[in-house]
Order: C-alpha cells, then sequence, then structure tokens
C-alpha cells in the first residue's frame, strides 16, 4: 500500500491531540509500519505506560489495553521485530522513535516521543517523525504525575493516560 504525500498521524490521547509529521526519506521501513499498524487500529485504546519527566513519554504497547496484563506492559507487540533505521535525526523534544530492548533489531510497535533534547540516543533509536502540533498536549503529557517508588516503577503513571485512537490524513501541502 503506497502512501499518501504529505500523510500525517493524528494522535487522540485524554490530555488532546498530536500530530506527527513522518520522515519516510530516513526512515521509510519504520514509517510504513507506524502507519500500517494505525490503519488497522493497533494503538487504540493502548495508554502511555511510561513516562519520565524531561526525557520522554512511551506507548504502543497493545498489552495496556488490559489492565489485567499491567504488570506486563512495556513487553508488549505487533508478534515480528523489525529491522532498526538509524539515522542522522537529531533526538529532540517533539521527535517519535521506535522503542526497543537492548537487541537494536527489536522494534515493534513502541514508540516514545522526546520531552526535552535526548541526543545521547541519535543512531541509536529509530527517529521516524517529529511533532507538527500538539506541545501543549506533549507537556501536560509529560506532566503526568508518576507512581513514587524506585527503578521502573517510578515511570508509571498514576493515572491512566489513554491513546484514545490514531488515524492517518492528509496534512496541508
Amino acid at each position: 500500500m503506497s502512501s499518501i504525500p504529505n500523510e500525517v498521524a493524528v494522535i487522540k490521547t485524554t490530555h488532546g491531540e498530536m500530530v506527527i509529521a513522518f520522515w519516510p526519506e530516513v526512515a521509510p521501513q519504520t514509517v510504513e509500519n507506524f502507519k500500517k499498524l494505525v490503519r488497522q487500529g493497533f494503538y487504540d485504546g493502548t495508554a502511555f505506560h511510561r513516562i519520565i519527566k524531561g526525557f520522554m513519554i512511551q506507548g504502543g504497547d497493545p498489552l495496556t489495553k488490559d489492565p489485567a496484563a499491567e504488570s506486563r506492559w512495556g513487553t508488549g507487540g505487533p508478534g515480528y521485530r523489525m529491522k532498526a533505521e538509524f539515522n542522522d535525526r537529531p533526538h529532540v523534544r517533539g521527535v517519535i522513535s521506535m522503542a526497543r530492548s537492548q537487541e537494536p533489531d527489536s522494534a515493534g510497535s513502541q514508540f516514545f516521543i522526546c520531552l526535552a533534547d535526548a541526543r545521547f540516543l541519535d543512531r541509536q533509536y529509530t527517529a521516524f517523525g517529529a511533532l507538527a502540533s500538539g506541545d501543549e498536549v506533549l507537556e501536560k503529557l509529560g506532566d503526568t504525575p508518576t507512581l513514587p517508588g524506585g527503578g521502573a516503577e517510578r515511570s508509571k503513571p498514576a493515572t491512566r493516560v489513554a491513546v484514545e485512537s490514531i488515524r492517518l490524513v492528509a496534512s496541508a501541502p
């Protein structure tokens, strides 16, 4: 399925909408994979399960649709892994990039959006787009209180931060 030129993703969250513009010129397979999952409704009803203030918000785990699976949030995916498309685009505020395990070619559906410059991630994670609008929503999401405690628990939002839907729409040229 070919892409519509200037197609963007509208991420509707509990705090409002963000619009993501894609970078197919540096991460073509990653952009197509994300769009394919969006078309399937894969992300609808998921949540941002990890928020690290001043760093990033992470979502895209299908297990977050099920509160009973909360102990496994952060481990789900589409059932396959993708080859990384590391590139020269900097990880700065508003950039969307693929989350992965220690293995470089392990991304599938989980993604993160940078809340601030995170240049130490450059060329190690696949950056594939950036916020075109909705910075105030990103700010609200990044300010969501997280659970107290140590380790990974500190990044778990205290209240559900839902991704109600993600839709692809044609943007103005």
